[in-house]
């Protein structure tokens, strides 16, 4: 009895060791317990928070771990070294991050690539090609809509002001440069600033604003412009707080990126004639099932394209245009 009890013993410890070493991924890692670690700019803004929420459905549906760490502030570029460096330490199967900087985080992605930890990038561009995956919005595209919705707006004629979000970020600096290219090709638009940055705090953005929109006041009062520009949620947010307060809304021509309740608000209003949609839920989604599809073997494109839309008080109740405006995060 004790030598059958062995030998069963023996077979079990056998039969383990080579289930295990058959479910192994290139990350050390178990297939059916795979973690990945999800790093975002910021966790405050509804933008981040619906990036969340399609990360998770990616990850239940592959019954993954799914590990959300980010900095408060969207100028925090430590912060995301130091997650990073600690998910490699911990040797995670794999990092989904939205880089605060372009030339920052190369280092730090470089590191986790060099240790077979497999990177996907997400929303906003890095510097080079260490990665596994680019999955984001086109950023250029999104500020040419923008762009012409406010020239449309305007009537096709008038002064503008770009509000600049923060130097270092890819995606919101090509969504300006994709509005100034849509402002050269109507030269009856003249863009009176256009490199003036608001930053990343809402209450610093306030502040700025309101002193950059105060240089054109008139003795009257009003502006001496006729549209405003912001490429993210929360410089356009602070920008209608600031327009509100002073008795400005309504009066000149905003376009705004990205979807809140505040600013969908806004827009029923009327203070904003447009926000720039991107599909954040989509793109949380298919950075994680990107980035586990590489894990597991399979080929996967090096640049996807979430899409971009405008959406008016015209067409914010129209069917696919709904879903982006209010987004179910708890589904």
């Amino acid at each position: 009895m004790r030598r059958v009890l062995a030998i069963g013993i023996a077979m079990v410890m056998v039969c383990a060791m080579f289930a295990c070493s058959r479910g192994t991924n290139q990350s050390g890692s178990s297939s059916s317990t795979l973690t990945i670690a999800m790093i975002p700019k910021g966790t405050t803004h509804t933008f981040w928070q619906s990036i969340h929420a399609g990360a998770n459905r990616a990850a239940k549906e592959l019954g993954i771990e799914l590990i959300w760490r980010g900095p408060l502030r969207e100028d925090d570029r430590d912060s995301q070294v130091s997650e990073i460096e600690g998910f490699i330490s911990r040797g995670v199967s794999g990092i989904a991050i939205a880089p605060l900087d372009e030339a920052a985080l190369v280092g730090p992605v470089s590191d986790a690539m060099s240790k077979k930890i497999p990177v996907v990038i997400f929303d906003s561009g890095l510097k080079g090609d260490n990665y596994v995956s680019f999955v984001a919005t086109d950023n250029v595209k999104g500020g040419q809509l923008g762009g012409e919705r406010l020239i449309e707006s305007m009537g096709g004629k008038g002064r503008v002001v770009l509000l600049r979000y923060s130097e270092g970020h890819d995606s919101t600096t090509k969504r300006e440069e994709g509005f100034l290219a849509a402002m050269k090709a109507h030269p009856s638009v003249e863009v009176v600033s256009a490199n003036q940055y608001v930053g990343t705090d809402v209450e610093e953005a306030y502040k700025r604003t309101e002193s950059i929109l105060s240089t054109y006041k008139k003795p009257d009062g009003s502006l001496s412009i006729d549209g405003i520009f912001c490429a993210n949620e929360s410089s356009s947010f602070a920008a209608m707080r600031v327009l509100k307060d002073n008795g400005w809304a309504g009066k000149l021509h905003f376009v705004g990126f990205d979807s809140s309740e505040n600013l969908v608000k806004g827009l029923q209003e009327g203070t904003l004639d447009g926000l720039v949609l991107q599909d954040p839920v989509k793109m949380g989604y298919l950075a994680i099932k990107t980035l586990v599809a590489h894990i597991k073997g399979e080929q996967v494109e090096r640049r996807i394209d979430t899409g971009v839309q405008v959406v008016t008080k015209e067409n914010m109740e129209q069917p696919g245009m709904k879903e982006l405006v209010h987004p179910d995060l708890a589904k």
